[in-house]
């Protein structure tokens, strides 16, 4: 392989790397925002506790948090291919494992919310949707924001391991040139550009 056609494959498996951690992150938080939301309001000191629904919801996030990743990569395969019309495409489980984490990172930054704070916005008539919207959310920001960050390194990571069943980016390369025809010097820009996207 000539130089040109490594630096121009390593240049594309980092874009493809960038899209699917952007893209599932994304995803991941349009089912994890509402699902780490839905803990804080039905749990047993939140504004609307409901035993059932917080059970229900607490069992999912543990049950998605405790599969390793590639073996749900493998576990979605018939997921993967209704949705995308491939078996292998790394952004429905990408997703899939990344929204529990981040459900958990949403719970987290809002039961460090003041309950002094929520208590004055219900005194003053505010119903669950504005509390939530106005008050925790805005309040929880930093800590949201922090999570945000935490979450991208690790969706990053995973995006790596999407690469052992040839869901592309860097990870793919790595594994494809680095490890499998023993081209180190591949596996090690691999490996820098993967720290580097991170920091």
């Amino acid at each position: 392989m000539s130089n040109s056609a490594t630096v121009m494959m390593i240049v594309e498996g980092t874009f493809a790397t960038l899209y699917m951690t952007l893209v599932s992150t994304l995803m991941a938080y349009v089912i994890g925002l509402p699902a780490g939301v839905a803990l804080v309001v039905t749990g047993r000191e939140g504004l609307r506790p409901n035993k059932t629904v917080s059970r229900i919801l607490d069992v999912l996030v543990n049950v998605m948090r405790s599969i390793p990743f590639l073996i749900l990569l493998i576990l979605v395969i018939p997921l993967t291919r209704a949705i995308v019309g491939e078996s292998y495409g790394p952004i429905v489980p990408l997703t899939l494992a990344a929204a529990p984490f981040i459900a958990r990172l949403v719970e987290s930054s809002l039961l460090e919310v003041d309950k002094g704070v929520i208590e004055a916005a219900q005194s003053m008539g505010a119903g669950i949707p504005t509390i939530v919207i106005k008050v925790m959310l805005l309040e929880a920001r930093s800590s949201l924001l922090s999570g945000l960050a935490i979450a991208l390194g690790t969706i990053l990571g995973y995006s790596a391991m999407a690469g052992a069943v040839g869901g592309g980016g860097l990870g793919d390369i790595a594994i494809r040139y680095g490890y499998n025809r023993y081209q180190l010097d591949i596996m090690i820009v691999t490996v820098i550009l993967l720290v580097a996207l991170v920091q």
